[in-house]
């Protein structure tokens, strides 16, 4: 299987869904060491016409070209404990952007041994620099997990990190299309990973109230890491998506 029918071709370049908003497939990873999944990072420009990088994947220099046509890059965002591998090498050809972490990250062993320099730690509180366009969710977890979820309100779209997985049964070899159901993780109704969904409920109240605020934006798009993005009837499938935390 090639990596062109695992992911989203054109991959390593951005392709605008809406004013402000362009998504950059690349991959594919391996979750679990054995499903072949998509990546994806998502580039929002803010007001002042910098660039939010939100999860980002591997650098080249003809990306970091192509974005930087579409503004100066500001702000990086590991949106969860496991989105981050990517970043040391983006902070060292672009060091004045600011790196913004999801809580726990920097307490994580590989990161601390990495030497990754994070400069602010997330919240469900939006900071200054984008809190009149962009809302923030926390959705917590135990062992540590949290993934902080954003809301871009001019284009209404949500974009998520692993909460959501969607993985399309036609990209996948049947052996993985096997494993990619016993996940919960297959489009249309992908969900999060079936250990992710044990972590996550696990914070109760918390975690349920933050998957209503998620499906209470009344999204018209929902973007993730990993898998075909809910361009129709969003609210809906990511309600659908949801019902495990719902």
């Amino acid at each position: 299987m090639t990596k062109d029918v695992v992911t989203y071709p054109p991959l390593d370049t951005p392709k605008a869904l809406a004013e402000g908003v362009w998504i950059i497939d690349s991959g594919p990873l391996k979750a679990m060491g054995v499903i072949p999944l998509p990546v994806r990072m998502t580039v929002l420009r803010l007001a002042d016409q910098s660039l939010l990088l939100h999860s980002p994947t591997k650098y080249s220099v003809g990306l970091h070209k192509e974005i930087e046509r579409l503004g100066p890059i500001g702000h990086f965002i590991a949106p969860n404990i496991a989105h981050w591998t990517y970043l040391e090498e983006w902070q060292r050809h672009v060091p004045q952007a600011i790196t913004w972490a999801a809580p726990g990250l920097r307490q994580r062993a590989q990161v601390k041994k990495s030497g990754l320099r994070l400069d602010h730690d997330l919240t469900s509180r939006s900071p200054a620099a984008w809190e009149d366009e962009i809302d923030q969710v926390e959705v917590p977890g135990v062992a540590g997990f949290c993934e902080i979820c954003f809301y871009h309100r001019a284009s209404r779209t949500l974009i998520l990190t692993d909460l959501v997985q969607n993985l399309e049964p036609p990209k996948l070899s049947g052996l993985f299309r096997g494993v990619a159901r016993v996940a919960g993780v297959v489009a249309p109704t992908g969900k999060a990973p079936i250990y992710l969904r044990a972590i996550v409920r696990l914070k109760g109240p918390a975690a349920k109230e933050a998957a209503r605020q998620l499906v209470a934006f009344d999204p018209a798009m929902v973007i993730f890491a990993h898998g075909r993005p809910f361009d129709r009837n969003a609210r809906e499938q990511l309600e659908s998506s949801l019902s495990w935390l719902l």
